[in-house]
């Protein structure tokens, strides 16, 4: 009796060992998955605009460092994406881009988090010079090969803020298997927005950019996923189009093949800044 005790015991203790190696295999695979994902994940963050709504507050500096809460909106988003693993940025400049890369290149790279005084986590960043704005379009176009492995990747307006899960954003794209994903929220006055149109199943069945008469209150925010397949839905002679512009452009003609999804928590840069 004693040794079929015993034997029990040293079952029971084998099984618990096994269940620690279980957790701590699957603590490694989980920091491998994210590690991974952080390698691979990419977004435009779209930040060239002139900003002639914001006037004068755009006359000498660029809206996207123009500041939120004493901070800069690009730092903001930078921090975003750094916190949901993206690696790498292509941020585009045009108005005042001296002073964009300088901040890149000084003030955010030394940037600290002066409440925990540690570093944060920020991805590498390329700069795309516009001497000519090419439109929203017109960068990502120009830009193809730069997303030409195949991966998702996301397409950010930086003139709106949010806090948005990008993490759930991704997972939600790489769920339904299409080759664009449309964020959108509930705007008060949808006809200065792109209004989409949806299914029960979060499909987008119509978008119009800025109708007369629209049809929902369902806007696209700017805080896009897609994959390079988007590129089959530009426009012919989308190469010599200034500007090419995704609202009007090239979203009209991804209808049927692009899911929306809601995001709660989001502001248009003019409106953050008259509040």
């Amino acid at each position: 009796m004693f040794a079929r005790l015993e034997r029990t015991k040293d079952i029971i203790a084998l099984r618990k060992k096994s269940n620690v190696i279980l957790s701590v295999l699957v603590c490694v695979s989980l920091c491998v998955s994210v590690a991974e994902l952080r390698i691979f994940m990419k977004a435009f963050l779209l930040s060239a605009g002139l900003g002639t709504r914001l006037r004068p507050l755009t006359n000498e500096t660029p809206k996207c460092l123009l500041p939120i809460g004493g901070k800069p909106l690009l730092e903001i988003w930078l921090e975003l994406l750094g916190l949901y693993g993206v690696s790498e940025a292509l941020v585009n400049t045009h108005w005042y881009a001296d002073k964009v890369e300088r901040f890149l290149s000084a003030d955010y790279a030394d940037y600290t988090d002066q409440i925990n005084n540690e570093k944060r986590p920020k991805p590498n960043i390329k700069l795309f010079y516009e001497e000519e704005l090419l439109g929203s379009g017109g960068t990502l176009l120009a830009n193809r090969e730069w997303v030409a492995d195949g991966q998702p990747f996301f397409i950010l307006y930086g003139d709106n803020l949010t806090n948005v899960d990008l993490g759930k954003m991704y997972e939600f794209h790489v769920g339904h298997g299409l080759p664009f994903t449309l964020g959108v929220f509930r705007a008060d006055e949808p006809e200065r927005c792109g209004i989409a149109e949806v299914d029960g199943d979060c499909v987008v069945t119509g978008f119009v950019e800025k109708p007369e008469e629209p049809r929902s209150d369902l806007a696209a925010a700017g805080i896009y996923v897609a994959d390079k397949r988007m590129f089959d839905f530009f426009p012919e002679g989308a190469e010599g189009m200034r500007p090419l512009d995704l609202g009007f452009h090239v979203i009209p003609r991804l209808v049927g093949h692009m899911k929306a999804y809601f995001i709660n928590r989001f502001k248009p840069l003019p409106l953050v800044v008259e509040r």
